[in-house]
């Protein structure tokens, strides 16, 4: 039996955040990226919140949040026990907004009413999924949260918020995107809706993201891009992920890479990994090239995948990311050293069963030592 859950209420569009006007006499903890407090940008979300709530706000939040991070939010919580939470920013904030609840519902006993998602980057899809991932800094480890009441309540897609993003967020994080829908597609969950949503998602970012990191104020094409986001997140949320972000994920952890770079420099190499030893993955590849424009109907399926792999590493080079860990400054012989653990915490990362075939320790570190140098 099939299951798909797209529970959270999607508004998108420059008026969504009128959506907050609707709270009263709420206890509010806002939950945001470090760089937001004092900026046009949280001044415009509190405008919309009026006087009759009582927010407070926390704003320590790291890359890869780190769970002593998500500790000192706990105490916020417990010290304001919230009716509600908003989560500001990218994929981190929301994830550590998440990571606040499920500690801080555990520890006072006491339940909020709704956790509202506001992305500022088009990119993790969190505002629409059940998982915090976090970190544990010691030991190198990233490892994720998954619990379905983690899905939020809201998300508030207002396009005007990620129009400032730096040119690498918008790079990194659309390719993010990218890989969810990619990944998603081909996991072992995915079935037609999961599909429908990853395909559409994958073309509105092969024929839009470039057009966002070279124009980023063109407002339609960044609508569209944050709404695929937030699609792409609904597909994996129910349909899983695979070995890209299995791996992609401890590059987060032993070198602090980017993870939406880290996951462009390793899809090019899954996607050809999968292809290969998966006749369905092969053809729903293709799919997807077909669907996006890159690959014609009466194309094989070899040859459309061709395509699309040469197209990811395309955008790629259009938006100036590193397509190696030595391009990005990480030493080659660690990078190499490093091989058997990457390999061996990519076999325990909660998103590798998910990929639709189950690579042996040779082939992981094969795929990883493609992106070294």
């Amino acid at each position: 039996m099939e299951r798909i859950a797209i529970p959270t209420q999607i508004y998108s569009g420059t008026d969504s955040l009128k959506q907050l006007g609707k709270l009263n006499q709420e206890h509010i903890l806002m939950v945001c990226d470090a760089f937001l407090p004092g900026t046009p940008t949280l001044d415009e979300i509190k405008g919309n919140i009026n006087s009759s709530n009582q927010v407070t706000i926390f704003s320590d939040v790291k890359p890869d949040p780190p769970l002593k991070n998500i500790m000192q939010g706990v105490n916020e919580y417990l010290k304001n026990v919230p009716t509600v939470m908003i989560g500001i920013g990218g994929g981190s904030a929301i994830d550590t907004g998440k990571a606040i609840r499920f500690f801080g519902e555990k520890l006072s006993g006491k339940c909020i009413k709704e956790f509202i998602a506001i992305p500022t980057t088009s990119g993790t899809g969190s505002e629409v999924t059940n998982t915090a991932v976090i970190s544990d800094p010691e030991n190198h480890q990233k490892f994720p949260i998954m619990e379905d009441y983690l899905i939020p309540d809201v998300a508030l897609l207002d396009p005007q918020l990620v129009m400032t993003a730096p040119n690498s967020v918008t790079a990194f994080s659309g390719l993010d995107v990218l890989t969810h829908a990619l990944e998603a597609v081909v996991a072992q969950d995915a079935n037609t809706i999961t599909d429908a949503l990853a395909e559409k998602s994958a073309s509105v970012i092969i024929n839009n993201l470039v057009e966002c990191y070279q124009h980023g104020d063109n407002e339609a094409a960044r609508k569209i891009v944050h709404e695929a986001s937030c699609a792409a997140g609904a597909a994996f949320n129910n349909a899983g992920l695979g070995i890209c972000h299995s791996i992609a994920h401890q590059l987060g952890a032993n070198f602090h890479i980017p993870h939406g770079l880290a996951n462009a420099m390793l899809l090019p190499y899954v996607v050809e990994y999968n292809a290969i030893h998966s006749q369905l993955a092969l053809h729903k590849y293709a799919v997807v090239a077909r669907k996006a424009g890159l690959a014609s109907s009466g194309m094989g399926d070899r040859v459309a995948v061709r395509k699309l792999q040469s197209q990811i590493k395309q955008m790629a080079r259009k938006m100036n990311c590193p397509a190696t860990l030595t391009a990005f400054g990480i030493d080659t012989k660690a990078a190499l050293e490093a091989t058997d653990q990457i390999v061996a915490s990519a076999k325990l990362d909660g998103t590798f069963p998910g990929n639709p075939v189950v690579p042996t320790d040779e082939d992981l570190a094969e795929i990883y030592k493609k992106i070294i140098k």
